[in-house]
């Protein structure tokens, strides 16, 4: 299992369209991928379970993968958070 945690850079947030380029970077990978924050863990990717945890900027979330790409995945889906969704 590897994990990151990573502050969301963009005012916004994890609304619809950051969102969606999340689950879609997510979804290149074959591990199991989660997203936390707080106490609150979902799949990352669900676009609904992503959206319902109400990530704003400057929030603190938690990435974790488990399998075969968990670093890449992990790495991939810190650096798009990192770059404000920009990539």
């Amino acid at each position: 299992m590897c994990t990151k945690d990573v502050m969301v850079q963009n005012q916004v947030g994890l609304h619809s369209r950051p969102a969606t380029f999340f689950i879609q970077k997510a979804n290149e990978f074959k591990s199991s991928i989660w997203v936390e924050k707080e106490d609150r863990r979902v799949n990352a990717k669900s676009l609904l379970g992503v959206l319902s945890l109400g990530i704003v900027g400057g929030t603190s979330i938690r990435i974790l993968a488990d399998g075969a790409d968990e670093n890449a995945a992990v790495e991939s889906l810190v650096h798009l958070v990192e770059s404000g969704f920009a990539d």
